[in-house]
């Protein structure tokens, strides 16, 4: 335990005290004593194996001294494979991280056969040696006896060669590496390396390397790790996760710094590649309790409840409140939200999908895909389709080995099944076969998504065949072929509107009105059947109706002359209609420029709106606005554009009262109705929108 009294952090740590810290660390010790039992090696390249007590790592250094003393307090038993600790201390959590306890020791002469000894000796070079006290039961520094054995010893001080040992500089895990002899007073790193024992690596020591001699400086992967919870607790998790990416590369087997780098991509928004950190946490250490509650809240973000719980409720530990409400809330909302769409009550669903995604579950890519789906059933394509674009940002999570339902189907299925009916309702009938085709493979025994791909197919049949005999002219054959598709697909705003098309080549202008309405309950902005409606109404003689029409079309296509033309023309129908004198009547032109009162007065008392721009060629702003002038006319060809330069036309000017320029005018049977002095682009189109036709 800490100073604090917090767990001793079990993973690789290698302090390196100066003399006076060491002393204070024998003090402490001297009053809580730990407890060591006999290790049993076995073999000497088997695996070895934790049991029972955390492991405490124990190291000491000096930077005065030749040689220190670190190692791994271990508690095993013969041929019994053992778990690993769970206590992973240096975790991103809410305790407080805690260094391991150091202290100093040095060991009594024990001679055998064996060349290989593990030695605890601490040579100094230039000062007198420093006696730990005799009473602290410290990690025994004996040899390895030939039973197998390492025993305890007595803590006397003795000198021995300044050859250097070095136990192991791999990621931890020894036992199966190679033994090499160096020596010298080497440096490595800021560290004396003669006559000294420095065990790097893992607590669990199983795989690394054991080498005799300084190579050159290491990394300690702890210290990478302390280095990234200080940036992670600053807020910098790029940074953090930089750290923790170094610390894995040394030690991709420590299932903390798997674990702490699932916590800063979490924190970076990264959810999917977070899930996958913590399952190799889980995977290094099943009994890992801190990466499986991660995990859990993970999958509730993903909406993965049954995976969630079966983490949260982790043997041994009390699961987290606050993610168990979490969880049952998304529970009973996604519950809620399948119940609805069983009996396609689509109002319903898109509550509940709501209500699930604020829960919790807010990167669980099915639900976005729900509310599309619900959206789109509820002819509202626009928003239906704005959600497609949101999934590149949430990429679709699948675990082969406990697949996830969604609706009954496969998690990896369902969004493909909801692209296709999009698709299908876009009229992209070729993407919307691609989409159900790939829900298929995903999915070939779900009976939804079969009935969905044999529809889509049909449909999409039905509809090219109808585009072939449009093509040739057999318009009552055609109407026929899309009838076929809307009877599979009732709800295709696309195949109503080709059908339209049909009927209004056979001269049958109320059916293709009626086509036209569907497909607008459908789809309220489309513009083709807004267009053939407005046709059909004009052909019907219906003329607000036409107007109505074609005055929609003009906000969506505003520089359409074709659109522009017959919005005039309908005007002019529906004056007439009205009794209405309708003369001099002219669609579109050119700005008239006036050289005299009489010209203007003629221009201004036309039956036609009138717009007058006063302008001087001398003036900035007149010059930067008359080209804008000169666009307007060709977009409302149903007024009447003019010209007047002040400069040469002074007569004009006074006439009218002009003393700034640019001014503007708008005149209706030789009457002024509006008056604009220096107006912006948008102020000035929208008056003479106010005015046209």
């Amino acid at each position: 335990m800490s100073h604090s009294g917090k767990p001793i952090d079990h993973h690789n740590h290698h302090h390196h005290l100066g003399l006076d810290q060491l002393r204070d660390s024998l003090a402490y010790l001297e009053a809580n004593k730990p407890d060591f039992r006999e290790l049993d090696l076995g073999s000497p390249v088997s695996p070895l194996r934790t049991r029972g007590s955390a492991p405490t790592t124990t190291t000491s250094s000096s930077s005065s001294s030749s040689g220190s003393v670190s190692g791994t307090r271990i508690n095993s038993h013969v041929n019994t494979p053992l778990k690993s600790n769970n206590n992973h201390s240096g975790e991103l959590s809410n305790s407080t991280e805690t260094s391991p306890t150091i202290f100093k020791h040095s060991k009594t002469p024990h001679h055998r056969s064996d060349p290989l000894q593990y030695s605890g000796s601490c040579n100094h070079s230039n000062q007198s040696s420093v006696n730990s006290p005799p009473t602290v039961n410290v990690l025994p520094t004996g040899n390895i006896c030939p039973s197998g054995k390492i025993l305890k010893t007595g803590m006397g001080m003795t000198h021995r060669s300044s050859k250097t040992d070095v136990l192991g500089s791999g990621t931890g895990n020894y036992g199966h590496g190679s033994i090499m002899r160096g020596g010298g007073a080497a440096k490595c790193g800021t560290l004396d390396c003669g006559a000294s024992l420095v065990v790097t690596g893992s607590n669990n020591v199983r795989g690394g390397n054991i080498s005799r001699g300084c190579r050159g400086s290491t990394v300690d992967p702890e210290e990478l790790k302390r280095a990234g919870n200080e940036m992670y607790k600053k807020g910098k998790f790029g940074e953090a996760l930089g750290l923790y990416d170094r610390a894995i590369a040394i030690a991709p087997n420590n299932a903390a710094y798997r674990s702490n780098r699932a916590a800063a991509l979490m924190s970076l928004g990264k959810v999917v590649e977070a899930v996958r950190e913590c399952e190799e946490a889980v995977r290094l250490d099943p009994n890992y309790w801190r990466a499986h509650h991660r995990l859990g809240s993970l999958l509730i973000r993903l909406g993965h409840v049954k995976n969630a719980r079966r983490h949260l409720y982790f043997p041994g530990q009390h699961p987290d409140h606050n993610e168990l409400q979490k969880l049952q809330l998304v529970e009973t909302y996604l519950a809620k939200c399948s119940d609805a769409r069983k009996v396609n009550d689509w109002t319903s669903v898109l509550r509940e999908a709501d209500a699930t995604i604020s829960s919790g579950a807010d990167y669980c890519p099915q639900l976005v895909m729900c509310r599309a789906e619900a959206l789109l059933k509820l002819h509202k394509l626009e928003d239906a389709e704005s959600c497609l674009s949101d999934i590149p940002m949430l990429e679709p999570y699948t675990n082969a080995c406990t697949e996830t339902t969604f609706f009954g189907m496969l998690s990896e299925a369902y969004p493909f099944v909801v692209q296709a009916q999009i698709e299908m309702a876009r009229g992209r009938f070729e993407n919307a076969v691609i989409a159900a085709e790939k829900a298929g493979q995903i999915n070939p025994r779900n009976v939804e998504v079969t009935l969905m791909l044999n529809n889509v197919r049909l449909v999409a049949r039905a509809r090219s065949r109808g585009n072939d005999l449009f093509k040739s002219e057999r318009f009552t054959e055609a109407c026929s072929a899309y009838g076929e598709g809307l009877r599979l697909d009732p709800s295709n705003s696309v195949l109503y509107c080709n059908r339209a098309a049909c009927w209004f080549k056979l001269g049958l202008w109320e059916r293709s009105l009626d086509d036209c309405n569907q497909a607008l309950r459908i789809q309220s902005n489309y513009v083709k059947a807004l267009l053939r409606r407005a046709a059909s109404n004009s052909k019907l003689e219906r003329w607000v109706d036409a107007v109505r029409d074609y005055e929609s079309l003009r906000k969506e296509l505003p520089d359409d002359n074709d659109v522009a033309e017959s919005l005039f023309h309908a005007h002019v129908s529906l004056k007439k209609s009205r009794g209405e004198e309708v003369y001099n009547l002219k669609f579109g032109g050119e700005v008239e420029e006036v050289s005299g009162i009489e010209q203007f007065r003629a221009a201004i008392s036309s039956s036609c709106t009138s717009v007058v721009h006063f302008k001087s060629s001398s003036n900035l702003q007149c010059n930067q606005i008359s080209p804008f002038v000169d666009m307007l006319c060709g977009r409302y060809p149903s007024l009447n554009f003019i010209k007047v330069d002040v400069d040469e036309n002074p007569l004009v000017a006074n006439s009218e009262n002009v003393r700034i320029v640019p001014t503007f005018k708008i005149y209706k049977n030789g009457g002024r109705v509006k008056e604009i002095v220096c107006p912006s682009r948008e102020m000035l189109e929208h008056s003479v929108r106010h005015y046209s036709f």
